[in-house]
């Protein structure tokens, strides 16, 4: 059975691959790729394989932005780590989907279901419509508490979100600050990644608010915003640097 990976984390999809062989040993793993952009590539350009291990989460999108790039017709088990309850519908349909850490007894039967669907030829039951149920709903507002009083924010009217003395604000395009109760991790869970990235642990900018992007060495960059809550210029951690540049190419 020919078998793609696509999967962000290395030690994620190599422990992957030990246990598909374990599971059964005449798998063949095709490849193992990362990202929004390999895995679209290597679908255009190669023949269709018999299976897909497609993580939700990749370095440089959602995998659902594959399903835009190239029609795929193989079977998908997907890997993720959002809430079971939230996919419960998505579990009796022909693509699987497995939460991580990935089980080993888990991914048997998510095979064994693969190699039924594949012997009996019953095909893929609308995978557009599966892939729409496991997207992750997105929030369009933020609702705002100040004193005894309550009004929503808009997320096109956010430039950023944004970590000070370990409390969470939100930073609005016309320079007002409001704090919020959620984490960035949480907020980002949350938010249109089309629209948002998350440029370091203290910062979530939004596409609109960048105004300047400057080469501040081999392997960073720096950010100037329209508007910004801090007087100095933000910077790109390294290791978000290369899907930060495929975030705003895309």
């Amino acid at each position: 059975m020919n078998v793609l990976i696509i999967e962000d984390e290395k030690p994620a999809a190599d422990k992957l691959k030990r246990m598909l062989t374990e599971t059964d040993p005449e798998i063949h793993i095709l490849d193992q790729l990362s990202s929004v952009q390999s895995a679209s590539g290597w679908l255009l350009s190669h023949p269709d394989p018999e299976l897909i291990f497609m993580d939700i989460q990749l370095e440089d999108g959602i995998c659902f932005e594959i399903f835009d790039n190239v029609e795929i017709h193989t079977p998908v088990i997907f890997t993720t780590a959002y809430d079971e309850y939230s996919l419960k519908a998505f579990k009796v349909n022909s693509v699987d989907y497995l939460l991580k850490p990935i089980d080993q007894d888990e991914l048997n039967r998510a095979v064994s279901k693969f190699k039924n669907i594949h012997q009996n030829k019953t095909g893929i039951t609308d995978i557009q419509s599966l892939i729409t149920q496991l997207k992750p709903k997105t929030k369009e507002r933020f609702l705002i508490k100040t004193g005894n009083r309550f009004h929503s924010v808009s997320v096109t009217d956010i430039a950023c979100f944004y970590i000070i003395e370990r409390c969470t604000f939100i930073f609005t395009h016309d320079g007002r600050n409001y704090p919020v109760e959620f984490s960035l991790d949480n907020i980002e869970s949350q938010i249109d990644p089309n629209r948002f990235f998350r440029v370091n642990r203290n910062f979530i900018l939004n596409f609109s608010a960048i105004r300047e992007i400057i080469a501040f060495s081999s392997s960073r960059l720096k950010l100037t915003l329209n508007t910004a809550p801090v007087a100095e210029n933000i910077l790109v951690s390294r290791e978000r640097v290369a899907a930060f540049k495929s975030w705003m190419d895309r």
